[in-house]
């Protein structure tokens, strides 16, 4: 099984190797009072824990970005409610750019349909810089359960249970709109991560989970785990013969994806500065076999780009919880 050491392990290498010198200089951009950027330490929140996608991420990006720009990027740890708390500390921050953090595309476009209005963290507070990596889903179960295929799954004669990552995560919308568009009875069992949604899918304490590829890989190329299905736009590289709901005559495409955020209204040339740092970082061949090594996929698009996405996903997740019926909130 791919474990917490092993992920980290692959950070550990990216930090390792010095990154391309190639790209921004330490000169490039500055902030509203005319001071150089960065100005010191730049804080770098993310919304989960040490060890998981969202932390790697910001790990790789955070060493590149202190390659580049010739300042300390440290990672600052705040999970909880989705990202909502790190998001809300980086929204009410200095709009200068010393206050920085990757976030995910579910806390904007699918966590709103969970919880009240006033809970739901707005993209209008931030400014989206640049699109990292895309992280894909896959609907996996244990040999015992006796499903092989979707087909086997819209044949069951029992109410299936599936675990996900929690509450308003893209887990729990994948899982749940292809049970819902399938006509399947099930029943939702959220979990605080993949990896205890791991761990419950192969000890057979639920049917199915929808989790991350990069947390489900090795247990699926050991045979410990059965791929159903893969929820992007197009099959995933890394699971090349695992077919898309799409494929199988469901309509679900659903994919985490991560971006870099700022404060709103934070300068342009700071924002440029981040952007450019992020591009030569992604050039590396250290940041590329990270990627790799985490079953990620490049979506190195710029921020109004990012920003485009997440609104269609908005209003297609929205569109879609609506004609199910589906209910994703806690209860």
């Amino acid at each position: 099984m791919r474990t917490t050491t092993h992920l980290l392990a692959a950070t550990a290498g990216v930090a390792a190797v010095a990154l391309s010198a190639c790209g921004v200089s330490n000169t490039t951009g500055g902030s509203s009072d005319g001071e150089e950027y960065p100005a010191g330490n730049v804080e770098m929140y993310v919304g989960a824990s040490a060890g998981g996608s969202s932390d790697l991420i910001s790990r790789a990006v955070s060493k590149g970005l202190s390659d580049e720009l010739g300042a300390s990027f440290p990672v600052i740890n705040l999970e909880g409610a989705n990202g909502a708390l790190a998001a809300n500390k980086v929204a009410k921050a200095k709009a200068d750019g010393q206050t920085i953090a990757i976030q995910n595309a579910s806390l904007f476009a699918i966590t709103p349909l969970a919880v009240s209005e006033d809970e739901a963290t707005s993209l209008d507070d931030f400014d989206v810089v640049q699109g990292v990596s895309r992280d894909d889903y896959v609907m996996v179960t244990g040999p015992k359960s006796g499903f092989k295929t979707l087909d086997d799954i819209k044949a069951a004669k029992k109410k299936v249970t599936y675990g996900t990552t929690g509450v308003g995560t893209g887990a729990q919308l994948s899982c749940g709109l292809t049970y819902a568009s399938a006509g399947v009875d099930a029943e939702a069992v959220p979990f605080d991560g993949g990896a205890p949604a791991l761990t419950a899918v192969l000890g057979n304490q639920v049917d199915t989970a929808c989790i991350q590829v990069g947390e489900a890989i090795e247990n699926i190329e050991s045979g410990k785990l059965t791929p159903l299905s893969v929820f992007g736009p197009e099959r995933v590289d890394y699971l090349p013969d695992v077919p898309t709901a799409k494929e199988q005559g469901l309509d679900v495409e659903v994919a985490q994806y991560r971006f870099m955020t700022v404060p709103k209204g934070t300068p342009d040339d700071v924002k440029d500065a981040i952007a450019e740092a992020m591009q030569a970082t992604f050039e590396t061949e250290e940041y590329q076999a990270f990627n790799k090594q985490n079953s990620l996929t490049p979506m190195e698009i710029p921020g109004d780009e990012v920003v485009t996405q997440l609104e269609e996903d908005k209003k297609r997740f929205a569109d879609l919880v609506d004609q199910y019926g589906l209910n994703l909130g806690a209860s």
